[in-house]
């Protein structure tokens, strides 16, 4: 049985040459993410967003809710993937980063489709149960701060649908979940997370070691 291999930059270019299918709105997004403070560590990559956006395809979700926005690359993957009638809510403690995102969304003629809400992201999701949004969701994409995981990961699976799914960006947390060293706060937060997952019978998992780790999680 082969092991995971390690993608280098070459192989990762090979990757990208026979699989990526990034247009000029996507690519000109993500290299304005690039220049900014943190941003292409806080990006998803390329390939991740494609992978959003086929899991959308693939399963037929219309109704997607986005955990942390922050420049809105993947928040246009997923967007474009929704039929026509889809929707999408995405969440985000500021309006600074995604309204950089905005003017892609509106080239690719997708805004329509994308409802932001800023603040709290805790506090918008219990707020959208309040609203009815419970069992609501055919997908969830988690990727905001790390030490509040487990707590989007309950809220998630009481707002997403029976047989839907969770996904959680970085769950491998660039190595520090096995680094005995790594006792900060974020790093705690992924590693409670994951062993929430591990031992929850509601749901089916896989843990994929792929970009920085992507978890799906499917709501039994």
């Amino acid at each position: 049985m082969a092991n995971q291999i390690a993608a280098g930059p070459e192989l990762l270019e090979y990757v990208r040459e026979f699989s990526l299918r990034e247009d000029d709105i996507l690519r000109d997004l993500r290299l304005l993410t690039v220049g900014l403070p943190g941003g292409e560590a806080m990006q998803v990559m390329a390939e991740e967003g494609q992978f959003l956006a086929f899991l959308i395809a693939a399963t037929g979700v219309t109704d997607v809710l986005e955990i942390g926005t922050f420049t809105g690359y993947s928040t246009l993957c997923m967007a474009r993937a929704l039929p026509a009638e889809g929707r999408l809510i995405t969440c985000d403690i500021t309006e600074r980063w995604p309204e950089i995102g905005a003017e892609h969304w509106r080239r690719a003629g997708v805004a329509e489709r994308i409802d932001v809400r800023i603040g709290a992201a805790v506090d918008t999701l219990e707020k959208m149960l309040a609203d009815g949004f419970a069992d609501h969701f055919g997908l969830v994409f988690i990727d905001a701060d790390k030490v509040n995981y487990p707590r989007y990961y309950e809220l998630a699976l009481r707002l997403v649908r029976p047989g839907g799914v969770v996904v959680v960006d970085n769950t491998l947390f660039f190595g520090r979940v096995v680094d005995p060293l790594a006792v900060d706060a974020d790093t705690a937060g992924v590693r409670a997370l994951n062993a929430v997952v591990r031992d929850d019978e509601r749901v089916d998992v896989s843990m994929l070691p792929v970009a920085d780790g992507i978890t799906l999680v499917r709501r039994r």
